[in-house]
């Protein structure tokens, strides 16, 4: 119909066919105007009503975790039990780098109060910080990554309540150099919890590292999806030397570790069959409105 007017117009003469032909092109500018405007609520609406599930979902997270440290809070001799017995199970295999790493760290305040800092902040920050990255910058795959972060979550937290392990920290022979050099940071001497809420921390959270988990969950999606080879670079280095720090602080044994790293790739399996059973967006099927914001762009190009 539109079309039509033009060619109207168009074929008309005189001053009245040029104002025509104006109110037609000033009409058709409107609609667009009110269909992009449409399409942007739509948008803001979609993104308002997925940013409060995620935080329903990090705050379920939350809460499970901090049913965990009840439910193992008077587990303390179980606990030191189950970390010597990891300790034992290292030393028959001979592989307990902790015990050197605690000894070279924790005799240098060069090394060990950076230690201490990578352990006590980066945890909390990398990772929301990939989150949102990943949320404002890859949508289409942030569904699938944060589904994996989650499910590993949960079955570290499974590990925790099921098999409560006390860090080396808290067995002899170990220097918990986040106590010794708590003076200098902000950290209480009660894992990495600030001061004067040390009580509200798990200590018995050693099996599986979470601090691992999440770092090589981290370093996956930098690597995969990040644009510049220093995001790659980072995404490599993340995870190696959180693992490094949790064992020189003496927060982690090496079969934590390994258990942490564990959990990611079970977690990973499990959302690719979820998204086989489609219950889980596959990367890069995002929601319909970032495919038609995509097509709009494509076709502007």
């Amino acid at each position: 119909m539109t079309t039509e007017r033009l060619n109207l117009a168009a074929s008309s003469s005189g001053a009245g066919s040029a104002d025509e032909l104006v109110a037609v092109r000033n009409e058709t500018a409107a609609r667009r105007a009110l269909r992009l405007e449409s399409l942007r609520a739509h948008r803001r609406t979609w993104t308002a009503i997925r940013g409060f599930r995620e935080v329903l979902l990090i705050g379920s997270v939350y809460s499970l975790y901090d049913l965990t440290r009840y439910l193992v809070a008077g587990d303390h001799d179980g606990a030191i039990i189950h970390g010597a017995t990891l300790l034992r199970w290292e030393k028959d295999l001979a592989l307990e780098p902790e015990h050197w790493l605690n000894k070279v760290f924790s005799a240098h305040l060069a090394l060990a109060l950076p230690a201490d800092y990578i352990y006590a902040t980066l945890h909390y920050i990398v990772t929301p910080a990939i989150l949102i990255w990943m949320w404002r910058r890859h949508a289409g795959a942030y569904s699938f990554s944060r589904t994996i972060l989650a499910i590993a979550t949960i079955l570290g937290l499974i590990g925790f309540t099921t098999y409560p392990t006390a860090p080396p920290r808290l067995l002899p022979d170990f220097v918990d150099t986040m106590a010794k050099f708590s003076h200098y940071g902000w950290w209480s001497d009660a894992a990495s919890a600030p001061r004067g809420l040390g009580a509200d921390t798990n200590q018995y959270a050693a099996l599986p590292s979470l601090h691992v988990g999440w770092a090589l969950w981290c370093g996956w999606q930098m690597i995969r999806y990040g644009q510049h080879r220093i995001t790659k670079v980072l995404g490599v280095l993340y995870p190696v030397v959180l693992s490094v720090v949790v064992m020189a602080t003496a927060n982690h044994y090496f079969l934590d570790v390994l258990a942490g790293v564990f959990v990611v790739l079970i977690a990973t399996g499990i959302v690719y069959v979820l998204a086989f059973l489609g219950l889980v967006s596959r990367p890069g099927s995002g929601p319909a409105i970032e495919a038609a914001k995509e097509n709009a762009e494509r076709a502007a190009a």
